[in-house]
């Protein structure tokens, strides 16, 4: 009993520390996905040792020793995300309708061919904004319903799992399909008209995820993060980026993104708010992100119902206050000397791809 304690224990303190290694390759980056689940039965292996264990036997008491730091360290990486850290975007308690704006976002799953449920969600909340991913054409031809209350889109539908569809009832302007980084694997960049007159500069992201059956190496999806992290930096109005980034909101790589860019995630101090995977509740992670520049402040957050894809929807209303600003600057994450090296390496990474935009597929229809 206790040697299989013994050995369970010390996989696990490995499993948490081999994402301190800053390898590119899915063995190593893939540990950094559970972490709440890491800490969960970091817990349940601390009360088991208590349990079982021999006070008087050293090796008992060195491991109960080991996952408490252990899980010490675990929780220190969890806390921004914990109702018990400062929220990171300031609510807004009166948004001024004008200058407020609704997304949906959701990985709809290529193969899930239950469109009802999606489209229920957009009846009853009437976003502003919405963006699916991982749609091919049968879905996009399922989206028409909602064309009439949605006359702006820049649709490219692709069926290898990393189509594109952005939907919007406020104007689009200098919209495009960029591949920044791999062929096949699209980006929308766009600026969204506000009621006001004022301009968002929206990014659409959905870069793919590093595991074997995608991408043994995470080296591209970092690369098309802080590509538009950088983008987003030197941006002159506002920013919003969305989509499913295929990377948990705590990751080492997550963390670069919003340094560089100097957004803020709206999860932090509110929740985990885990999209994935929608049908195997012990193993969820946050993965469908959307992040805002610090004039924004949050109307409302929601992760919603299932609608039988393995991602569940995510539904933000932000309100641009130029004020916001000044409140939260303190709340960006910055950049050291260290980290600007990691990222100016990570852009100029080599890839399997040569990083030139193939053609668009599709007509976009603005």
């Amino acid at each position: 009993m206790q040697l299989s304690l013994l050995i369970v224990t010390y996989l696990l303190v490995v499993f948490s520390l081999i994402p301190l290694i800053r390898h590119d390759y899915w063995t190593f980056r893939v540990f950094e996905y559970p972490r709440n689940q890491k800490f969960l039965l970091n817990l349940i292996l601390l009360v088991a040792w208590a349990w079982v264990g021999d006070p008087a036997d050293s090796l008992t008491m060195i491991t109960i020793g080991v996952l408490i730091l252990n899980l010490a360290y675990l929780f220190y990486q969890l806390y921004p995300y914990t109702f018990l850290s400062r929220k990171q975007l300031m609510d807004c308690r009166s948004p001024n309708p004008d200058r407020s704006i609704s997304l949906l976002i959701s990985n709809v799953y290529q193969y899930n061919r239950e469109s009802g449920k999606l489209l229920h969600h957009i009846e009853q909340l009437k976003p502003d904004l919405i963006l699916l991913a991982e749609t091919d054409y049968w879905w996009a031809d399922q989206m028409k319903p909602i064309h009439e209350h949605y006359p702006h889109q820049v649709l490219q539908p692709i069926d290898n799992t990393y189509g594109m569809l952005l939907y919007s009832k406020l104007k689009l302007n200098e919209a495009s399909v960029k591949f920044l980084v791999e062929e096949g694997i699209p980006s929308i960049h766009a600026k969204v008209a506000l009621p006001s007159g004022e301009q968002i500069q929206l990014y659409c992201l959905h870069p793919t995820p590093p595991v074997p059956q995608e991408n043994p190496r995470s080296t591209e999806r970092d690369k098309e993060l802080l590509m538009v992290g950088t983008q987003a930096k030197q941006s002159k109005i506002p920013v919003i980026v969305a989509g499913d980034m295929n990377d948990v909101a705590w990751s080492y790589t997550t963390e670069l993104f919003l340094k560089t860019s100097g957004l803020l995630d709206p999860r932090r101090g509110r929740g985990f708010y885990s999209t994935f995977h929608a049908k195997i509740p012990i193993l969820r992670f946050p993965l469908d992100h959307i992040f805002c520049s610090s004039d924004f402040k949050l109307v409302g957050m929601q992760r919603l119902k299932s609608i039988n894809s393995d991602h569940f929807p995510m539904y933000v209303k932000l309100a641009y206050d130029p004020q916001a600003e000044v409140e939260q600057k303190d709340r960006e994450l910055t950049l050291d000397a260290e980290d600007r090296e990691v990222v100016e390496e990570k852009i100029e990474a080599d890839t399997d791809s040569d990083g030139k935009a193939e053609p668009e597929k599709n007509p976009l229809r603005t």
